[in-house]
């Protein structure tokens, strides 16, 4: 099962370029994510729904569009055309490395015409007329969102992507070329990595690290959003301490001597569609500048690594992460190991109020 999914700015021709495309790759349909974004308007609160600036910063559209996309393809099987702008690395990265958990691979072509061009489809664009002030919102809406195409495209968008300059190019023409370069093998499926969605709950393993300035070292997953310690799920017959010391080895290929020191255990409720279950974190030790020097993180899995400050880990983490890692540190201050419900430390003398913030 595959999906060749389209990116691209707006005005791109991302929409009209897929609807010529499943005339030629066989056994193709067509999957346009924007019919998720209209059934939430209809679904959600509008009071939910005016708390965001665009349908996509929301977790359950991401969500549903994966499990769209793996649902039509179990029922129709063949290579489904998904015409659909991300322009955040963050959401590509969850929408390509989901789909790459129900083992269906992801052909991404970028449709790359010049700003110029793209500017001009946009003034031309064709606005239906029963929309209150439509076409002044769409038509600023689309340029709005030129400068994140921009910035997207100078960082990372082209990096995995097969690009395409259709700037002269009708959406017949541009969709023969995708389809000759999806035949010819010129469209690699993207390279994101990510483990099989778990069916029960898991014990994972997390080791902190420390450069000479008592820094914590969080890496940064491309198959989920949000940075990370370095870690991951115990294997069955594993013993957590020495998984953390091989997932650390694995991902930052620092090799640690000894057994690193527990700090917190930290039980996570399930939250649907996630079973949760025993979150360790386990004190790596310091890493002196040497060691430090020596930091090599595996391309598909990781795409960045640094060490901050409690302060700084606040913007990283996701919310319940930093809570573990903020007790994490008070444990490694207290010399101590604090077990936590879902973030909030049981049986221990604080009595669960909250650290100190920074």
């Amino acid at each position: 099962m595959t999906v060749v999914w389209i990116n691209g700015a707006f005005g791109a021709g991302k929409t009209t370029t897929a609807r010529e495309l499943i005339e030629l790759i066989p056994n193709s349909t067509l999957f346009d994510p924007e019919v998720i974004g209209g059934a939430l308007a209809q679904l959600l609160p509008a009071k939910h729904l005016a708390e965001i600036g665009d349908f996509q910063d929301l977790p359950i559209w991401r969500r549903l569009v994966i499990d769209t996309a793996a649902a039509m393809l179990a029922e129709l099987g063949g290579t489904l055309v998904v015409p659909m702008a991300l322009l955040r690395q963050d959401y590509r990265d969850e929408i390509f490395g989901g789909l790459a958990a129900r083992r269906i691979t992801v052909s991404h072509v970028l449709l790359a015409p010049a700003e110029t061009i793209l500017r001009e489809r946009i003034a031309h664009r064709e606005i239906p007329p029963d929309l209150p002030d439509g076409e002044i919102r769409i038509r600023q809406w689309a340029y709005d969102h030129i400068e994140p195409y921009r910035a997207a495209l100078a960082s990372w968008l082209a990096a995995d992507a097969h690009l395409v300059d259709n700037g002269t190019l009708t959406p017949y023409e541009t969709a023969v070329r995708i389809a000759e370069a999806v035949a010819a093998g010129e469209v690699p499926a993207c390279d994101i990595v990510q483990t099989p969605e778990p069916t029960a709950e898991t014990l994972a393993a997390g080791v902190l690290l420390f450069d000479e300035q008592d820094r914590v070292l969080l890496v940064d997953p491309t198959y989920k959003p949000g940075w990370e310690f370095p870690g991951g799920v115990v294997e069955p017959g594993e013993a957590p301490a020495r998984a953390g010391m091989r997932e650390v080895a694995e991902e930052t290929g620092i090799r640690l001597t000894d057994v690193p020191r527990l700090l917190v255990a930290d039980w996570e409720p399930p939250a649907p569609p996630g079973y949760g279950g025993l979150r360790l974190l386990f004190d790596g030790g310091r890493l002196d500048s040497a060691e430090t020097s020596r930091v090599l993180l595996p391309g598909p899995e990781l795409r960045a690594w640094r060490f901050v400050t409690e302060q700084e880990a606040v913007h990283l983490l996701p919310p319940v992460r930093y809570e573990r890692l903020r007790w994490a540190l008070r444990a490694r201050e207290r010399g101590a190991v604090l077990y936590l419900e879902a973030g909030i430390p049981v049986g221990d003398r604080h009595d669960g109020t909250s650290p100190d913030r920074p």
